[in-house]
């Protein structure tokens, strides 16, 4: 089975081929044809990647079983609301007027 890791060597061997001073205009065509068919099916495989990212970034953590077992308390942010990060927390930020 090729890995991407493989495609990109690949497609690693076809751009120095096509760099080459010696290869005819047809050669250069059917290595640059069958890179962008690489390139294609590398960005899917990519973009299917991301998207499993975003998918465990943006799931619930489990919770230990002690925790589990605690009743919970309600939650301070709404449910559909993304994890924030308490340093880049808007609500802790210094505001004030400068005198002057």
């Amino acid at each position: 089975m090729k890995t991407f890791e493989d495609d990109l060597k690949r497609l690693e061997e076809l751009t120095a081929a096509i760099k080459q001073s010696d290869i005819s205009l047809e050669d250069a065509l059917k290595d640059f044809e069958e890179g962008i068919k690489l390139a294609k099916g590398m960005e899917k495989e990519l973009d299917s990647i991301e998207s499993k990212i975003q998918i465990l970034m943006n799931a619930p953590a489990e919770e230990p079983a002690e925790e589990a077992s605690k009743p919970k308390k309600a939650k301070a942010k709404k449910e559909d609301e993304g994890p924030t990060l308490e340093l880049f927390n808007p609500s802790n930020e210094i505001t004030g007027t400068r005198n002057g």
